[in-house]
């Protein structure tokens, strides 16, 4: 079956109509007609049910569009693939991040950069209480996200960096003399709460609902930032585990970081959703890979 063929049999099992079909296929109806019928000789089998006023896939049609589709997909992709690196991307790629993880991303960026010049990169900030908003108002095309990430619509790449963490309290909190803490202190003192729709299973990769004991955590402030996180340690009514990266750019008279022993590495990958990914998406997931393994 020639590349073209299996378009229009594709287009026609979606539009169920000849007509429409050779409309947006730019061919003439019988050039439709004809390509069906000669798949269905060389098939041995009916492909449509046709009458004068409906078409439909058979049993044997819905098999075959399912087994091609996904194919045809792939073909597409490494043509557009190189296609573009022939010619070298151009367009506009969003990246969204945490406004702590520059650093991490930096190598990521000037390597991307250099392998596709004609693409203009532009970055966003995401919020840590709304870490999937950017991606699915499509104002974010990829972000570097704290996994896990086990949502239906996003695909997610590979692990590119961890981060430890540091628990933050005010200068004058009991554990702020403390040369290290383990997460069972979560377990003593009220803990920052996030503001915001980012997922439970989500945020306890962050901050546990639980002390490693099985005791529970108690919920203090709620936050939307990481601003107002810090503004509301600063009273001393409540203490947080943050990214050691936050505390390193975030130097303050009025918060102490007091190093956690046994807290989980925190990790991050980047994340796009399904529906929207392109050759660039593709390209940025790649040049962060390799910017990590060089």
């Amino acid at each position: 079956m020639e590349l073209r063929d299996i378009e229009i049999f594709l287009a026609l099992a979606e539009e169920l109509h000849f007509g429409r079909t050779a409309e947006r296929l730019h061919v003439s109806q019988a050039r439709v007609s004809q390509s069906v019928k000669q798949q269905e000789r060389r098939i041995g089998g009916a492909l449509f049910e046709r009458t004068s006023r409906s078409v439909r896939l058979t049993p044997l049609g819905a098999r075959l569009r399912e087994r091609l589709a996904a194919g045809y997909g792939e073909i597409l992709a490494g043509i557009e693939e190189a296609t573009a690196a022939a010619r070298g991307q151009s367009g506009t790629l969003t990246v969204g991040t945490f406004d702590t993880q520059a650093q991490h991303l930096a190598a990521a960026l000037d390597l991307f950069r250099q392998r596709h010049p004609r693409c203009e990169l532009r970055m966003r900030e995401v919020l840590p209480t709304d870490p999937f908003a950017g991606l699915r108002s499509g104002r974010v095309d990829v972000a570097v996200l704290w996994l896990p990430v086990r949502e239906p619509d996003l695909a997610v790449g590979p692990e590119l960096f961890t981060e430890s963490r540091v628990l933050a309290v005010a200068p004058g909190h009991p554990l702020a003399g403390r040369a290290q803490v383990t997460m069972e202190v979560l377990g003593d003192h009220p803990v920052i709460q996030p503001d915001g729709p980012i997922p439970d299973y989500v945020w306890q990769a962050h901050t546990p609902a639980v002390t490693p004991s099985g005791r529970p955590v108690k919920p203090g402030a709620t936050v939307t930032t990481l601003a107002e996180a810090f503004s509301a340690i600063s009273t001393g009514d409540v203490i947080s585990p943050i990214g050691a990266d936050a505390a390193a750019t975030r130097l303050r008279h009025d918060i102490a970081f007091v190093p956690i022993t046994d807290a989980p590495l925190m990790r991050y990958a980047p994340v796009w959703r399904n529906a929207s990914e392109t050759s660039l998406i593709r390209a940025f997931v790649q040049a962060a890979e390799d910017a990590v393994s060089a």
